[in-house]
């Protein structure tokens, strides 16, 4: 099918991203994904995570793409992409126990960052989970020569992308309610970063 896209990255990192989210999802029952890009996250966790509804999103560029993979897998917990595009779309109006995004803050400029934090507050219930999966810097310097080089093609790209400072990441979910439960290391120098609204433990 023509429109369904596919992205080495998300074949190699589903496993083990799937390995680190799936203890954390399971009280969960409705999670958005935003970003769901060429929908293969989706569908590969959705399949294994039985027990939630899982929401795909992204700008309408994406949804063939997302609605192909949905079509070939036809899981009955996978739901079609509600279109958001950060700073223009409205957002869903529910409310969901935890949103996943991947490779998505060093893709957008920083107000829309701002912006995707605002609105996941919004739809978050108490305790629910934001999990965040990329690169990101620490005390502003690269993790990695790897990332370094990777920062810079951002940059070549346009010029509001870029890896973004973990310190940065955490005043604005502290702005927004929520606060770092785990930062866990992953595969080629990415982290997953799970906060949580509401009190700390």
């Amino acid at each position: 099918m023509m429109s369904k896209l596919f992205s080495a990255a998300c074949e190699r990192n589903s496993t083990p991203i799937l390995q680190t989210i799936e203890p954390l999802l399971v009280d969960c029952h409705s999670l958005l994904e935003i970003g769901s890009g060429t929908g293969q996250h989706a569908v590969s966790f959705a399949r294994q995570l039985t027990h939630l509804q899982w929401q795909t999103s992204d700008r309408q560029e994406y949804h063939p793409s997302i609605i192909a993979w949905m079509a070939e897998a036809a899981l009955l917990n996978l739901l079609p992409p509600f279109e958001l595009n950060i700073g223009i779309s409205s957002w869903p109006q529910a409310q969901f126990d935890a949103v996943y995004t991947a490779n998505t803050c060093h893709i957008m400029a920083w107000q829309e960052v701002e912006l995707m934090f605002a609105g996941v507050a919004a739809l978050l219930s108490n305790r629910g989970l934001f999990l965040i999966y990329g690169p990101f810097n620490y005390a502003g310097e690269f993790t990695s020569a790897s990332n370094q080089h990777f920062d810079a093609s951002l940059k070549q790209q346009a010029a509001h992308m870029g890896i973004r400072d973990i310190e940065n990441i955490l005043i604005l979910a502290s702005q927004h309610g929520m606060h770092l439960q785990d930062d866990i290391a992953m595969p080629a120098n990415n982290r997953l970063l799970v906060l949580s609204k509401g009190g700390q433990e």
